[in-house]
């Protein structure tokens, strides 16, 4: 019957999967919390993007992403299987503070959050984390690294974001499949640390 989908094609769990974990993918606005999730997803992302329009200029400020013509208005969401028992369902929030009331529902249920920060716009991460600290979400960051941008060191993003040391911080590349499955795995790693 070739109109069933196969279970191996991604689509449905796997009857072995124990646990399922709900993680945040937060950050500032045109920081690549959609590009992460699409890039980790393994079902193709549910996305909830719209075309900028004049009533965000001034609001939304573009200036780390110029090309960007489309903004999360609600959420993206992806799935990821990380074993044979685990799989994660990964929730982006939109990254504009007229949106912060969407928090108050996403948040609910989620074991953590990995937070994406622009090496080159720290100072807009600040509410966003200050919003994780607020709702007592454990988190990592991931350091999104952008085409052009100068290298900065794990050690003075972590002084100048002024983070707890056993805060995880992890440099990634949301386009890249490999950095960001490393960044989730660090994320994952911190959340089982802190149940032991």
């Amino acid at each position: 019957m070739g109109s069933r989908l196969a279970l191996d094609d991604g689509v449905y769990l796997r009857n072995s999967v124990q646990t399922a974990a709900k993680i945040l993918v937060v950050g500032h606005f045109a920081v690549g919390k959609t590009t992460f999730i699409g890039t980790m997803s393994e079902i193709p992302p549910l996305r909830t993007e719209e075309v900028m329009t004049q009533a965000g200029a001034g609001i939304d400020d573009p200036k780390g992403a110029p090309n960007k013509t489309t903004t999360t208005v609600a959420m993206d969401f992806g799935r990821l299987t990380l074993s044979e028992k685990l799989v994660l369902y990964l929730f982006g929030t939109p990254g504009q503070q007229r949106f912060v009331q969407v928090w108050e529902d996403m948040t609910r249920g989620a074991l953590g959050a990995l937070v994406l920060v622009d090496p080159e716009r720290l100072d807009e991460s600040f509410p966003v984390m200050d919003l994780v600290e607020h709702y007592g979400i454990p988190y990592a960051i991931a350091v999104n690294r952008f085409d052009g941008t100068p290298a900065h060191s794990l050690d003075e993003i972590r002084e100048a974001l002024d983070l707890l040391p056993e805060t995880p911080v992890v440099s990634c590349d949301a386009r890249d499949q490999r950095s960001s499955a490393d960044s989730l795995i660090a994320l994952v790693r911190y959340l089982q640390s802190r149940l032991n």
